[in-house]
């Protein structure tokens, strides 16, 4: 009976030590994305070459592709124009190029960075000055700060800083696959690449903040206003054409 519940104890050990713990309950919104299997993409523009904006715009655009919106967030800053403020790819087609220029702001906070899928639909995030483009890249958008870079969190990031606000960003998790997050409350810059980190993300990267918005029907979070520059989106086709 002691072997055995000395094996238990150590089994439980094991998987404590070894599972991903996350200490944000409720506090933080997520969405885990398979490229592989399904479609995620980036938008800016409608066919009209109209800017989209709002999420319930883009939501309206792909039902009319007879497509289903299954999940939306903001994807990076953008100009007053809502043009986006760094790299932007569409389809393999650079619409604006990578920004490496100095400045003030979240944006400019060095190392920023650029999340992108390949045309093989891989997931990467890497910073801007390791960005290089080798024509292979189907979708891309720039954004900074670096949240988490190479398992450690940004180091201009305080711990118990008093600098809150909602925040939304995007990792790669150990198996490859992408996960969104938004702040359903106010957080700091530490403890949002914490959650990140927490997860086993290599890097991560933010996406923006009091500005941003999320659409998750499957989890009751639908928030469809908004005026955006670059939106991602994920969609499934509709059954039988009906909405």
């Amino acid at each position: 009976m002691c072997l055995v519940s000395l094996i238990l104890l150590l089994t439980a050990g094991l998987i404590s030590f070894t599972t991903p713990q996350n200490s944000f309950g409720d506090q933080i919104l997520a969405y885990t994305v398979d490229t592989k299997t399904q479609d995620l993409k980036l938008y800016w523009k409608n066919d009209r070459g109209e800017n989209f904006g709002s999420i319930t715009n883009l939501k309206n655009y792909v039902e009319s592709k007879n497509l289903t919106l299954t999940f939306a967030m903001n994807g990076g800053m953008y100009m007053q124009d809502l043009t986006p403020l760094g790299l932007f790819i569409q389809n393999g087609k650079t619409q604006k190029k990578l920004n490496k220029t100095e400045g003030n702001g979240n944006f400019y906070l060095k190392p920023n960075g650029v999340f992108y899928i390949t045309t093989d639909n891989i997931p990467f995030i890497c910073t801007t000055a390791d960005f290089a483009d080798n024509r292979k890249i189907k979708y891309a958008t720039q954004s900074g700060p670096m949240l988490v870079l190479d398992g450690k969190i940004h180091s201009a990031f305080k711990e118990g800083s008093t600098n809150l606000n909602i925040r939304n960003g995007v990792g790669i998790l150990p198996n490859n696959k992408v996960i969104f997050a938004i702040s359903k409350t106010e957080i700091n810059f530490y403890d949002f690449a914490q959650y990140f980190q927490q997860l086993g993300c290599k890097y991560a990267l933010y996406l923006d903040g009091f500005v941003s918005r999320m659409y998750l029907p499957e989890k009751q979070w639908t928030q469809t206003d908004g005026n955006f520059g670059v939106i991602i989106g994920v969609t499934t086709k509709q059954k039988n054409g009906s909405r």
